[in-house]
């Protein structure tokens, strides 16, 4: 059963179904989509051009005070009983749809901004050593990855290849034997500042348009392998998963938190101790096969999407529209709360029981990972944001 974003978050997706031409901008509505790009011209007139493409890169670009207006419209005519007779004749069933990636990646980059799972993994990879980075705790680390590879939920991922280490120590080519997920959310940029011009703390929301669920799926015996001292690289630039539906800022006003304490300060530019809160109450739900293995707070994460974004630009780097930037594995200090399975698995050494029986330390040929992601919506609500999904498939052709 494919879990999709609730009425309230109002997200936006790109699909295309039978009887339609070409891709269209939808809006989630429950059991239906709204087909923006049909319905513009009538709904949203002094809007419509934004949708004709069929996908979201023309919304990104128009900035804040577009989004707030077109949100504000799509309230009026899908969120009041009395004018939703309007929307029926656009309204398309969700089951008939096909999900198509939602903008253009213009680039993408990875964070590492979990204290839980850096000190984990570092106590792994790094046994007797200080377990996080010497500059971990002053700036969000992050890596570029390949925004070629970044497909939509419900794309196979075909189990990727390379140099690694054997059973014996040998360094082999071939197949991964230790693919992993990661849970991630990912933060979808629309408006970038002028060129140069790094982007503070408190104009976050001036540039980012909302967030999407993130899979970076992970070849760990490969990404062990290469990854001094440049870094992941074909570890993880085969496939990044991201969920099929856009949820906009504004549908998370009421999931605003603050982070965790950090020690030591940091520096001005990522110094948020006097600005508004910039934690997202995210919970997020890892199922494997079916079964709940893991529910991750997005809460807990150490460096925020405000902080990431703030270090990303410091240096004067261009952003461009399109641009994703995802948080890297959520973590949190429980055992069932760890958002990958080398974290799940201690490494191997502590394989996950699965209700049939099988164990898992790493993922299989065949298994199916579903990441779905929730938040408090106003009133008591609760905002769903969809999901990810991805079934592994056998290597192909080399």
């Amino acid at each position: 059963m494919t879990t999709g974003p609730s009425l309230q978050a109002l997200a936006y997706g790109s699909f295309s179904s039978e009887g339609t031409a070409g891709l269209r901008v939808g809006v989630a509505a429950g059991e239906a989509i709204l087909d923006l790009t049909a319905a513009a011209a009538s709904l949203l007139p002094r809007h419509a051009t934004l949708f004709e493409a069929g996908n979201l890169d023309k919304l990104l670009a128009a900035g804040p005070a577009t989004w707030a207006e077109v949100r504000d419209t799509l309230r009026w005519w899908l969120l009041v009983a009395e004018h939703r007779a309007r929307v029926e004749p656009f309204l398309v069933s969700a089951d008939a749809a096909r999900m198509h990636l939602p903008f253009t990646v213009a680039d993408y980059v990875d964070f590492y901004a979990s204290e839980h799972h850096a000190a984990t993994v570092g106590r792994l990879l790094r046994p007797g050593q200080e377990p996080l980075p010497p500059a971990w705790k002053h700036l969000p680390i992050g890596y570029h990855g390949r925004a070629g590879t970044v497909v939509v939920s419900g794309t196979p991922i075909a189990r990727p290849g390379g140099q690694h280490r054997g059973p014996a120590g040998q360094v082999v080519t071939g197949p991964t034997g230790r693919l992993d997920l990661e849970a991630e959310v990912g933060f979808v940029v629309g408006v970038p500042p002028p060129a140069g011009a790094p982007v503070p703390l408190s104009a976050f929301a001036d540039h980012v348009f909302g967030v999407c669920l993130v899979n970076d799926w992970s070849a760990r015996d490969i990404q062990a392998f290469e990854y001094v001292p440049l870094g992941p690289f074909l570890g993880k630039s085969f496939a990044t998963s991201v969920g099929a539906w856009v949820v906009p800022l504004a549908a998370l006003d009421a999931a605003w938190t603050a982070p965790p304490p950090r020690d030591p300060r940091p520096a001005g530019y990522l110094d948020d101790s006097g600005a508004r809160p910039g934690g997202l109450d995210i919970r997020l739900e890892v199922r494997l096969n079916g079964t709940v293995v893991s529910r991750p707070p997005f809460a807990a994460m150490y460096w925020t999407g405000p902080q990431q974004l703030a270090h990303l630009t410091v240096n004067g780097t261009a952003l461009r529209t399109g641009d994703l930037f995802a948080s890297g594995t959520v973590s949190g200090p429980g055992h069932d709360e760890r958002g990958c399975l080398l974290e799940l698995s201690m490494g191997g050494a502590e394989p996950l029981v699965l209700p049939d029986g099988t164990t898992r330390t790493f993922l299989h040929d065949g298994d199916e990972v579903v990441i779905i992601g929730r938040a408090p919506g106003p009133h008591g609500t609760t905002v769903s944001l969809g999901e990810v999904r991805g079934v592994i498939s056998p290597p192909g052709p080399r």
